[in-house]
């Protein structure tokens, strides 16, 4: 047996979105840290889609930049084109997006591994050195030992990926990469449930091969914002994003050829992304349409290879490409590379705590499609929880919880760990029910004083943050007290179809009106700090003008909150023994012992489990001895 001379305090394992998080964020903590890849080379990659952002996603990216991540900056610096998505609907769900250079977004990653000096080993990862239930260290294919007392696994679809495209079966992580094996009988020898799950990615085009002068062009924003807080100058390239449809000739051509995909072939298949069908489901499925959207998007700047966003699928490459081609404006198009479908193992996140780390092992925690999410903004938002929580495991400090209500992020661990999976969970604003609280525009002011606590930004950040949040109080204070008189405000309300003032009235009164924006009135009074950006003086009068318009929606919102908070903070303790409470049901005790709630508010959101069974439970934890004793 090989042995590592050096030691470390954390080895993470992969080097997708949450592991370069996970490792960032506890070697920015001082933890003495090394991050393990199969490929150098793929460190930072974003292997599907080429976005960063989206319909909840923009949420969660801005809060992992608060707590010190650094998909944000990374995703500033490559964007291509930047939008904010559903500004049809209300403010909760604004979400901002940035097509990325992925090239680009690799390099500048990689490039600031190199410069802030954390420690990457080309290597796999086969098991983990494990004594007495608690983590020593890690085992390399070539049975090199590197000892640790904490571990981060973030091995994406690595663990026994399994590529399918028709018939045709590839052992691979990624398209051209080699997989993991090992990792999955070390962790189920332990005790630890695995399973499978599948996912999917669309083929890659030649751009010289499209028609697309038969798109439609989609552009960004015109005055776009910043994914990070840090970024303090934002014009980046607004590079055209190209719509085409399917038709009823495209819809027969797959349906005719249907078995050739390896999903409809008969074969015993994981499940896949409800939300993120492959273009046989949608075509199969969903019938009744008479076509589909194809977004087409460039890879890097004016790259030759395009992403066929809408087109994810199994089916046999040579079915793939004729039906492409029946496509207005791609009729000569060529492949770059097929769509595939690939099935990976992941663990059951139930066997997790709220923390991300194991119930069984302790030191061992995981985050990322492992868990059994889909997608770079929830793998990265597990990834920086998983590198907080490391880091206070080994500095022995207090863990970093979120709750549902403190962050999206608190919304996507909790469903993981109470509800399990059996699809790649993504994450959507429906999910959350307090996504009033939980805006995009707001997370600074949510999340600011756990990135203190735990020193998770430098201090030029946390100054500027700082300022932010109390000139936004200081707005909000201006508007809430100060009137307008109807010589100032009148002309602009007739322009606005609304109805005039005959008095001064409070300018947030006027402010409530739907119609009505900040910019109409004249707060020059109002003295914001010189240091602060640009982009975060419009943010500031864009959040204040959101504080008055929903305050009444906040306030309901807040009351619930503190309504469930007795609940949330009532712990279960960690040997509490259902066994003894006969009056539950066979079902509920088995939900209870499988899923193993922290509190009382975990409890109730465990799938399946009932008010009565809360009110039991209620009942016995006043009792002693119902813990289980200690061996």
């Amino acid at each position: 047996m090989k042995r590592q001379d050096k030691k470390f305090d954390l080895v993470v394992v992969g080097g997708g979105h949450a592991g370069i998080e996970a490792a960032l964020i506890a070697h920015k903590r001082g933890v003495k840290t090394l991050l393990i890849s199969m490929d150098k080379n793929s460190v930072g990659r974003t292997s599907c889609n080429p976005a960063v952002g989206g319909l909840a996603k923009g949420q969660m990216v801005k809060e992992v930049d608060v707590l010190g991540g650094m998909m944000g900056a990374f995703a500033d610096l490559s964007t291509l084109q930047s939008k904010t998505l559903n500004k049809s609907k209300g403010r909760s769900v604004w979400s901002p997006r940035s097509q990325i250079d992925k090239n680009l977004y690799e390099k500048i990653a990689q490039s600031y591994i190199k410069k802030v000096g954390l420690e990457v080993l080309e290597a796999e990862v086969v098991s983990l050195y494990i004594k007495n239930n608690s983590i020593l260290g890690v085992f390399l294919r070539d049975k090199t030992k590197i000892s640790c007392s904490s571990v981060v696994l973030t091995c994406g679809t690595f663990l026994n990926g399994l590529i399918h495209i028709g018939k045709e079966q590839i052992k691979a992580g990624r398209y051209g990469e080699k997989r993991s094996e090992g990792i999955t009988e070390n962790l189920n020898s332990l005790g630890l449930v695995s399973g499978r799950l599948k996912t999917g990615t669309p083929p890659r085009i030649k751009r010289s091969t499209v028609n697309w002068k038969k798109g439609e062009a989609g552009y960004g924003d015109k005055k776009p914002s910043p994914l990070s807080y840090r970024t303090e100058r934002f014009s980046p390239k607004n590079e055209p994003c190209y719509s085409f449809r399917t038709n009823k000739k495209t819809h027969e051509l797959i349906l005719q050829n249907l078995s050739s995909s390896a999903m409809y072939s008969g074969k015993n298949m994981a499940t896949g992304p409800r939300y993120c069908p492959s273009i046989e489901d949608k075509v199969y499925k969903f019938d009744q349409n008479p076509s589909h959207v194809l977004q087409l998007e460039p890879e890097w700047t004016m790259s030759e290879q395009i992403y066929v966003n809408g087109f994810s699928t199994s089916l046999e490459e040579k079915i793939q490409l004729k039906s492409l081609r029946t496509v207005k404006g791609l009729e000569k198009v060529e492949f770059i590379r097929p769509g595939y479908a690939i099935e990976y193992d992941f663990f059951y996140p139930s066997q997790l705590k709220n923390t991300l780390e194991s119930k069984a092992i302790s030191g061992l925690f995981m985050a990322g499609q492992i868990n059994g999410t889909s997608g770079y903004e929830e793998a990265s938002s597990q990834g920086v929880i998983a590198g907080i929580n490391s880091s206070c495991f080994i500095l022995n400090e207090e863990p970093l919880v979120l709750k549902r209500n403190d962050a999206y992020i608190g919304v996507l661990i909790d469903d993981l760990i109470l509800k399990d999976t059996d699809e790649p969970y993504r994450m959507f604003t429906s999910r959350a029910e307090y996504r009033l609280q939980l805006r995009s525009s707001n997370a600074d002011q949510r999340l600011l004083e756990k990135s203190k606590k735990y020193r998770l930004l430098d201090n030029k950040t946390l100054k500027g943050l700082s300022k932010k949040i109390e000139n936004t109080k200081k707005i909000v204070k201006h508007l809430e007290n100060n009137n307008v008189k109807p010589q100032i405000i009148n002309t602009r309300l007739e322009e606005l179809n609304e109805r005039p003032i005959n008095e001064p009235t409070r300018i947030s009164n006027i402010l409530k009106r739907p119609k009505v924006s900040i910019s109409d009135f004249k707060i020059d009074v109002v003295q914001l700090e010189n240091s602060l950006t640009t982009h975060m003086k419009e943010e500031i009068f864009f959040e204040a003008e959101t504080i008055i318009k929903y305050s009444g929606y906040i306030n309901r919102q807040k009351e619930e909150i503190d309504k469930i908070k007795v609940y949330e903070e009532m712990i279960i303790p960690e040997q509490f023994d259902y066994n003894n409470i006969k009056s539950l049901s066979n079902e509920s005790r088995e939900k209870f012992i499988n899923i193993k709630p922290q509190t009382i508010g975990q409890a109730q959101r465990i799938n399946g489990i009932r008010p009565s069974d809360i009110s039991i439970l209620l009942v016995y934890l006043k009792r002693p001895f119902h813990v289980k004793q200690k061996k």
